[in-house]
This record gives structure tokens, C-alpha cells and sequence, in this order.
């Protein structure tokens, strides 16, 4: 069955009715997936099979104002059932395409260390992983926090 990579737009937002399991990482939002398309630097593509949603990249385009426009890919996914058919860089070039038409120079992304699959996807097109830290807090209990 033919897979159609699309790119997701303010108005398309029902072309996510009908999602395969586990290509995203929690249920749908309709209200954040709402604001998350309206964003114009929020970029969505996905891979869609008889009518249903089997893969998806989501980026963000990152603005400085030192430095030329990124790309962060922030989330790619794909159906288990659909794996190793080449969807996840058939989503991965589509984005690309479409974040260097903003005048994205290049793209980074984070994985888990012992993310295998997606470590190869990434060394694949050309680039080592590098060795970094991330943090993760919540903004209750922090100073600065309004009351």
C-alpha cells in the first residue's frame, strides 16, 4: 500500500482522526494540536496509508539572533506494523526540504543513548552523535514562578 508523506497545516488538522498506535508518544490533544499548528515556525509532516496516519516528524524552526535559522526535529514516529519501509526517512527528507525553504541551514535532534534504531537513522545521514547532558524540571516550586 502506497505511503503519502504530507505536511500538516492550520486547516488539516483532521487528517490526524485516525492514527496508527504508538506513532505518537501520548493521545492527540485537539486543543495543542491546534496550537501547535497555527504556529508558523511548527512544522508537521506525516505518512499516511488508507487513510491513516502511520508516521510522523514534527521540527521546529529555531530563530537567534546571532545565528542562521535550524532546524530541531523534535519527534519523528512510526507505526511498528511499518517499520524498515523507509518511512522514517522519507518523513526526515520531507521536513528537511521544507525547513531549508525557511532558511534553515542546518538540523539537530536528541535520542536516547540507547536508542539504536534512531541513532542509525541519524549516523545515516551523515553526522556523529555527540555527548551532552539534558535537563528536564518542572516550573512548580521554582523561583519565579508567579503566584
Amino acid at each position: 500500500m502506497e505511503v503519502q508523506i504530507i505536511r500538516v497545516g492550520p486547516d488539516q488538522s483532521g487528517l490526524l482522526d485516525r492514527v496508527a498506535e504508538d506513532v505518537f508518544d501520548r493521545r492527540i490533544d485537539l486543543a495543542h494540536l491546534s496550537a501547535y499548528l497555527a504556529e508558523p515556525s511548527h512544522l508537521m509532516v506525516v505518512a499516511v496509508a488508507n487513510g491513516e496516519v502511520v508516521g510522523q516528524a514534527r521540527g521546529v524552526v529555531h530563530r537567534q539572533p546571532d545565528e542562521q535559522p535550524e532546524l530541531y526535529i523534535d519527534n519523528l514516529g512510526v507505526a511498528p506494523a511499518r517499520k524498515r519501509e523507509g518511512i522514517a526517512t522519507r518523513l526526515l527528507d520531507d521536513l528537511t526540504v521544507w525547513s531549508r525553504s525557511l532558511g534553515c541551514v542546518q538540523a539537530w535532534v536528541l535520542t536516547e543513548d540507547d536508542n539504536g534504531p534512531a541513532r542509525a537513522l541519524y549516523e545515516g545521514r551523515g553526522s556523529d552523535g555527540e555527548g551532552i547532558m539534558m535537563y528536564f524540571y518542572e516550573f512548580d516550586g521554582m523561583p519565579g514562578r508567579p503566584v
